[in-house]
């Protein structure tokens, strides 16, 4: 079954252009989807997850994928300081505004798994249940300087054929298993052709959101927003390579919220692709088990999901 997708621009509330894909019918009775991506990534990611959510025969999604500002198709910010976690929660809320979306389920991958355990914080009712993809409350350092060591500073390729290569020599540790034509897309997702170049797909200015982290200062840990999603349903899927979540702290995971679901991924690193059958099964499995059973609690609205 091959469902609808739609590209469309939304306004910031400091008037920016962020871009959405919609997939699927949007009278869909399930609860719908929201994908958000890493710190350097695009909506563009969640392709292969989101077209088999929406195209499910049984229970179709309407799946929503969002470009950061400064990411993708959406316009870049001309304050670099303003990529942060606050100003970016406040474009997530934009876009559900103005799709005027109820309870959702939150699929994050790295800083989106940060954003959605914010956004269980400043908005509870806004979630019906969150896939946190390879991110927890406690991140790896080593793991993050990684990250550090490359953002913004990627040599310009000459082709998508170079990018791939490019890509293959900074990640194959992390995924082994990985074709020729799996690092061809992975290319073209990470760099766009601009003015006879490819560029990256992201504003290399993002790089100053990781000035300061350092070794000798671990970043603090995210506990009371992963608690805050104590009223809906978790899962968790780490990479069996990464280095950015450990095993140790999906095991903490686990001991604080039992019946959180958790996926562990072989042969992918940070952070798993949720391009596979297995997985993408696994994850809509666990949606369908996330509804919007609203209901007052202490006097506030909150989710029971079940």
């Amino acid at each position: 079954m091959t469902s609808a997708y739609a590209s469309q621009f939304i306004t910031s509330h400091d008037g920016l252009k962020l871009h959405i894909s919609t997939y699927g019918s949007r009278p869909s009775v399930s609860v719908p989807v929201v994908c958000l991506p890493g710190l350097t990534r695009t909506g563009a990611d969640f392709e292969p997850l989101a077209t088999a959510l929406s195209g499910d025969l049984s229970r179709p999604r309407y799946v929503i994928t969002i470009d950061y500002r400064g990411r993708g198709r959406s316009d870049y910010d001309h304050n670099p300081f303003n990529y942060n976690f606050a100003t970016e929660l406040a474009d997530v809320l934009a876009v559900l505004t103005a799709l005027d979306i109820g309870p959702t389920v939150f699929v994050g991958t790295s800083r989106g798994g940060i954003l959605a355990m914010l956004l269980a914080a400043a908005r509870p009712t806004a979630i019906a249940g969150v896939v946190l993809n390879d991110i927890g409350p406690v991140i790896d350092m080593a793991g993050l300087m990684r990250i550090k060591s490359y953002v913004g500073k990627l040599p310009e390729p000459k082709s998508f054929g170079d990018g791939a290569a490019i890509l293959r020599q900074l990640f194959a540790l992390q995924f082994p298993r990985l074709s020729g034509e799996d690092w061809m897309a992975f290319s073209r997702r990470s760099f766009k052709e601009q003015d006879g170049r490819l560029l990256p797909t992201y504003d290399v200015k993002l790089a100053r959101t990781l000035l300061d982290v350092d070794l000798e200062r671990p970043i603090q840990s995210l506990w009371a927003e992963f608690d805050a999603l104590a009223h809906v349903p978790v899962m968790v899927i780490r990479g069996a390579n990464s280095d950015l979540l450990s095993a140790a702290t999906v095991a903490a995971m686990r001991a604080r919220r039992p019946d959180i679901d958790a996926l562990e991924v072989p042969d992918q690193g940070h952070a798993p692709l949720l391009a596979e059958h297995e997985t993408i099964s696994h994850i809509g499995s666990f949606i369908a088990n996330c509804k919007d059973n609203s209901r007052a609690v202490d006097g506030r609205t909150t989710m029971d999901c079940r």
